[in-house]
């Protein structure tokens, strides 16, 4: 049985959707009003744009609290969208933030690294400081490719220095979950189809046991062969086994190896398990990792059961009235646990009938903790 059964008032996606959406916001909007701190308000710029860059995303998702850091972040990040307007003061603004923070914030960005990467990390801020030069001569010039290219090397250097924040895994998963596969920490997936490959990106701090359950299945080989489908135009899913399972037997036990809805809420030490966000009456708070990237990989479910997930996934297909800017109706009812980070043409091109012709984990097999 291919399930993943969204609730009929949001498959319709039409005006109930948009007057929901909007009037969502306006309360979002009116929330907010009290200055919520960075760390509570990861999933948006600084002009209320959503993030929809999955690597920026998980860049927010990691368990650290910095505030000098996710300015820099942020003000890099906010160049895409006011270079893509060709805003060039805006722009040139963005990067004397950015710059502001490397001049007077760095004692406050080392105060939160151990002792003993404090050098790798002084290295990534000189190579910071040095590119904030280029990156402001790229601005002045209005050479858009320059400014694009220092920002993206910018960006993947401060990954690298937020990775030195992280120390051991943020918390405990609940006992009655401990025998499930569990990933302490991130992997990436490479998986091959018959229109090329997907490279997606599990974030096993945020949804420990629905990435550590898709990485053990991918490692049996379980997807291998499996083919996509669609229950709703805006999701790409796959996972049913052949035969009248729906989901993993898993051949020691015999026996459907279920796996919990897992959201972490921002500002929470860690997930919800067992219920959505809606019936927990979290209605305006946001999950770490939202459906706001095109890509956005989720554990598929039945409907009336936030407990019966097991084998099938389902990338979600961007969709503007699902996802208004800073909500997503998606949000909280299923659990995402990573992101595609490379393949977007290919995604695009995927239907139902077409194949995952192999997956393997690429990078970070050994955060697999695996007590069953």
């Amino acid at each position: 049985m291919k399930f993943l059964k969204i609730p009929s008032w949001i498959a319709k996606r039409q005006q109930v959707w948009r007057g929901l959406a909007i009037a969502l916001l306006f309360c979002l909007l009116w929330a907010s009003t009290s200055q919520p701190s960075w760390a509570a308000r990861k999933s948006q710029l600084a002009q209320g744009n959503a993030v929809t860059d999955p690597t920026a995303i998980l860049r927010y998702a990691l368990p650290i609290d910095n505030e000098k850091v996710y300015r820099l972040q942020a003000s890099l990040e906010n160049i895409a969208y006011d270079l893509r307007s060709k805003r060039w003061s805006q722009v040139n603004s963005d990067i004397k933030n950015a710059a502001l923070v490397l001049d007077y914030g760095q004692d406050k960005i080392l105060k939160d690294i151990p002792q003993d990467r404090q050098e790798t990390a002084k290295s990534y801020l000189e190579e910071l400081n040095g590119k904030i030069d280029l990156l402001q001569e790229a601005a002045k010039n209005k050479d858009k490719e320059a400014v694009w290219t220092t920002r993206r090397e910018m960006l993947n250097t401060v990954t690298e220095l937020e990775k030195l924040m992280v120390t051991g895994f943020p918390f405990e998963i609940p006992e009655e979950f401990a025998d499930l596969p569990q990933l302490k920490g991130r992997a990436t997936v490479k998986i091959e189809t018959n229109r090329g490959p997907l490279k997606v990106r599990l974030d096993g701090y945020s949804a420990p046991i629905n990435a550590g359950n898709f990485v053990d299945l991918v490692q049996r080989g379980f997807y291998d062969g499996l083919e996509f489908f669609q229950n709703q135009d805006f999701i790409l899913q796959t996972g049913d086994p052949p035969g009248p399972e729906e989901g993993f037997i898993d051949p020691e036990t015999g026996e459907y190896r279920a796996i919990p809805l897992e959201v972490l809420v921002e500002g929470e030490d860690k997930p919800l398990y067992q219920i959505t966000m809606e019936n927990a009456g979290l209605y305006l708070e946001r999950p770490v990792l939202p459906f706001n990237a095109y890509g956005a990989l989720a554990l598929a479910r039945p409907g009336d059961n936030p407990n019966g997930g097991s084998s099938q996934v389902f990338f979600f297909l961007f969709d503007s009235e699902l996802t208004p800017p800073g909500f997503n109706l998606m949000d909280g009812r299923y659990s995402v646990f990573g992101y595609l980070i490379d393949g977007k043409e290919v995604l695009e091109k995927l239907k139902p009938g077409d194949k995952i012709i192999s997956a393997e984990v690429i990078e970070g097999s050994e955060n697999l903790v695996n007590k069953g």
